[in-house]
């Protein structure tokens, strides 16, 4: 699955276009490694979000095109 689209589906991020705004300024790293939108996250992926000052590591837990909202945090584990 792509980036911008599971911080969506995850609900890190509240839009899709957010998401993909924020990889494009290249503060969401993968593994270490900058990430553009299109980057593909599997199962172990470590997430780092930068929001400002701050960074956010989350652990890719699964992988799911739909989620209820209450199962949303289910898809990550915040490090």
């Amino acid at each position: 699955m792509r980036i911008d689209k599971f911080l969506k589906v995850s609900r890190i991020m509240k839009r899709r276009t957010v998401a993909n705004e924020v990889c494009s300024q290249g503060r969401v790293f993968v593994n270490g490694k900058v990430a553009k939108p299109s980057t593909e996250v599997k199962e172990g992926d470590i997430i780092e979000i930068q929001f400002g000052e701050r960074v956010r590591r989350f652990e890719v837990l699964s992988i799911a095109e739909h989620v209820v909202k209450g199962e949303a945090s289910q898809m990550y584990r915040e490090l």
